[in-house]
Order: structure tokens, then C-alpha cells, then sequence
């Protein structure tokens, strides 16, 4: 199949099925569950893959610390696709998540050629307002990827671990790929990864909620934080089918597995190169305590990040939504009048004539009109549930749905906007 997925192109998924199978990530309706009051992006499946999500579930249903850290390239209005990964930051920030959100400037001047200027004021007056209005508590933290030392120093350590082979396979790059733009990918993995370190308070799951379009980015940095790490563990079987865990050393200083087998309970055995322990199972434990010792001695100790995969809204027209078609999007800070006219303009999934659409009913699965109501515009399930059934049995037209889209749509943007004019007043507490 060789799919190919472009973290700096537009992108559109027909078959999501396809990243399962091709790249591993795994379905989140299996996570459902676990999940206490879920974001309506989770109950109605437009959240559909995670990797290691699980360990973001434990943490918030037994109080541990985690992180969410995602970012955004200041390339041009802010709109609906991004007020999606907003959301998600604010919700896990609700749920308990230190919140890390970081503004790309780096990755815009590398690959768009903007200047630092330009960067800083889409950065401030598109994004951050808007994310301030949405709901992001100062307690988070937001920086650009220029000011921040801790991400350029990252990056230069993170850099010793990636090479062209491997940003070639995952990215596509080719002899006439500048470094900087190479540089600018494992920049975005020390984005990820940074929140885990000590003035953050040390090693801890992080959850990077993006489009599939981004999973390169993921794919890179759980791989460059598995080479950063000093230990690896790994379960065994002994002659006689007797399981145990052997942690060898791939990096680490010589005084390491000496004081790994001093501290770790139960009959260790030590090696040149690793130590095996042989009767303590409690691998949660022992991963602990591979953790402190490593820090103790210099090392990061990453948890691999996870992340969540959502659907991408198509264009009001269908098709992609593209920043170059401005009727294909409805930006965040455009008029709501302007922007209600959109909507009453927009490809619906109605049938070609009223009769038809009585008798057969409406196909609010390729309706752009019932998209917007399904991501954005319609908190309630129920109500969601309603306006569906209505459509597919022929009771609701087109018209009708148009209208209500477009009233909830002038409403929220609107509203919103009058939201970023108090944000903006705001922005020193965000240290901006």
C-alpha cells in the first residue's frame, strides 16, 4: 500500500482503516471506557487512533502526573481544523494535564520562509488569543519555538540520535531538502519530548493530540526518545520456561547496572552489559526504579509520547479544506455574518430533488453542513442524534439544517470573537 503522509502538505484520508494497518496506530473506541465524561471528539469517534493513550488513561484515573503538549505553525487565519486541537489541549488540561502548547516560528521560517516578524504576530494574534479565549488556563505554558532554550538545546542532544537515512524514510526527504528544514522536524520532536524534562517535573506520559497528517512527527520522536534513553528492557525465558527481565545497558555510565542490581529487590544477576532480575515481576516497579537511576546519573528516562488522531473537517465545498480557497474554510477571527453566508452556501448531502430527498432521506455522512454541527457547533448527543434522524428518514431538508448551522455559527463566532478582545488584554499572564 506505501502510504505517504506530509506533515507540511494538505492532506486528505478517505480510508482511515489504512493508518491502522500501515503505521500501527490503534482504534480509541477500545479506550472509550476507560475514559471518564469523554470530549464529544471521543464519543462520537472523531477522535479514532491513539498511540499509548492507555498510559494517559491511567493517569488521569489515578491522579498521576501527565502532560498534553501540542503546537501550531503560524502559516496563516486560524480556523476550524485548529480550534479542534485546541479543544483538546483545554480538555486534558481540565482532566489534570501540565499544558504545553508551542508556537512553530521555527518551523514556518525553515519551510514557508517567513520572517521572525511575521511568525511572532500570527503567532500572538491568530493563534494564542484564540486559544486564550477558548479556554487554555495561564497555569499552561506557551512559547515559541525560538525563544525557548530548553527546545533548542533538546534538539541539538536529539540531533545526535537522527540521521538522513531515517528522516528520509519518514519524512521523504531528499538531497535538495535544506538542513534547516531537517532541523526543523527534530525540533517539533524536542517540542514533544520536552515537557518530560527535570525543570518540569521529570519523566511522565505526554499526550501530543494531532491530524493523522502529523504522525510522522510522533513516529520520529518515540523512536529518537527510545535512542536517548539509557536502558532497555526486556522480558526473557530462562531453560526451563521461567520468565524474568533482563535491563541492558545501551548507553549508559559503567557504575549504572552496579547500582541497578544493588537497589532492585529479589536475586539479580550482573553482566558486563546488563543485569538480569529474576524473580521480581512488579515490572511497573522495576521500570521506576530504571527511571531514577538513569536521571541520577545524567540520563532523560522518556516515556514514549503518546497521541490522539482525529478526522480532518472536509471543505464546505467537499473535498480538502485548503487556506488557499477561503470558502472552503470559515476562519475563527472572519465576520459571523460572512461566515453564516458560508454555511447557507456549503455542499449538503441532500438528495437532487425535494421528492427524492422525502423518500430516500438525506446523507449527513457527506454533508458539510452536518459536519460543522457534528465537530463544532452541537454540545449535545441527543439533540446530534435528532437532527441525524431527521435527515436519513427525509424529515429534515437541507434548508432547514443550513439555517440552524449558519445561526450557531454566527453565534459562536461572535461570541468568540468578543472572547479574544478580553484574551488579548490577558496575554501578560501568559508571560506574552
Amino acid at each position: 500500500m506505501n502510504m505517504k503522509i506530509d506533515p507540511w502538505s494538505a492532506l486528505s484520508i478517505d480510508d482511515y482503516s489504512k493508518l491502522f494497518e500501515e503505521f500501527g496506530i490503534l482504534p480509541f473506541d477500545q479506550l472509550l471506557p476507560e475514559i471518564k465524561d469523554p470530549h464529544r471528539y471521543m464519543r462520537r469517534k472523531i477522535i479514532f487512533g491513539h498511540r499509548g493513550y492507555d498510559l494517559i488513561s491511567d493517569a488521569m484515573n489515578n491522579g498521576k502526573p501527565f502532560s498534553v503538549m501540542s503546537g501550531f505553525m503560524p502559516s496563516g487565519k486560524i480556523h476550524l481544523g485548529h480550534k479542534m486541537v485546541m479543544e483538546e489541549i483545554i480538555w486534558h488540561q481540565q482532566q489534570g494535564a501540565d499544558a504545553f502548547v508551542g508556537i512553530a516560528d521555527r518551523e514556518a521560517h525553515s519551510v514557508r520562509g517567513f520572517s521572525w516578524e511575521r511568525c511572532r504576530d500570527i503567532g500572538v494574534n491568530e493563534y494564542i488569543t484564540s486559544l486564550i479565549a477558548l479556554g487554555f488556563e495561564p497555569e499552561g505554558h506557551i512559547y515559541f519555538q525560538s525563544d525557548s532554550e530548553q527546545v533548542k538545546d533538546l534538539a541539538f542532544e536529539l540531533g545526535s540520535k537522527a540521521n538522513f537515512s531515517e528522516l528520509s524514510a519518514i519524512y521523504g526527504f531528499t538531497g535538495e531538502t535544506s538542513v534547516s528544514h531537517m532541523l526543523s522536524a527534530v525540533t517539533q520532536s524536542a517540542d514533544i519530548l520536552h515537557p518530560q524534562l527535570d525543570e518540569f517535573g521529570g519523566p511522565k506520559p505526554t499526550v501530543i493530540p494531532v491530524g493523522a497528517d502529523q504522525d510522522p512527527h510522533i513516529r520520529l520522536t518515540r523512536g529518537l526518545g527510545h535512542k536517548m534513553n539509557m536502558f532497555k528492557i526486556e522480558g526473557r525465558e530462562d531453560k526451563k520456561g521461567r520468565h524474568y527481565f533482563s535491563i541492558r545497558s545501551k548507553s549508559a555510565p559503567e557504575d549504572t547496572l552496579k547500582e541497578l542490581a544493588e537497589r532492585i529487590p529479589g536475586t539479580t544477576k550482573l553482566f558486563e552489559g546488563h543485569v538480569d532480575v529474576l524473580d521480581f515481576d512488579n515490572f511497573e516497579e522495576l521500570l521506576k526504579t530504571v527511571r531514577a537511576v538513569e536521571l541520577e546519573f545524567g540520563g532523560y528516562a522518556f516515556v514514549p509520547p503518546s497521541s490522539t488522531y482525529h478526522r480532518f473537517m472536509s471543505g464546505l465545498q467537499g473535498g480538502k479544506m485548503s487556506s488557499s480557497v477561503p470558502d472552503s474554510y470559515i476562519s475563527l477571527t472572519e465576520d459571523p455574518k460572512g461566515a453564516a453566508k458560508k454555511v447557507k452556501r456549503a455542499k449538503t448531502g441532500g438528495r437532487i430533488t425535494l421528492e427524492e430527498q422525502k423518500k430516500l432521506g438525506g446523507e449527513p455522512d457527506k454533508c458539510s453542513v452536518y459536519e460543522l454541527l457534528l465537530f463544532n457547533l452541537v454540545e449535545d448527543d441527543e439533540e446530534l442524534a435528532q437532527i441525524y434522524n431527521d435527515c436519513v428518514s427525509g424529515q429534515k431538508v437541507c434548508g432547514n439544517c443550513k439555517a440552524l448551522a449558519a445561526e450557531k455559527m454566527e453565534k459562536f463566532l461572535k461570541e468568540h470573537q468578543e472572547l479574544r478582545e478580553v484574551a488579548k488584554d490577558r496575554l501578560d499572564e501568559y508571560g506574552l
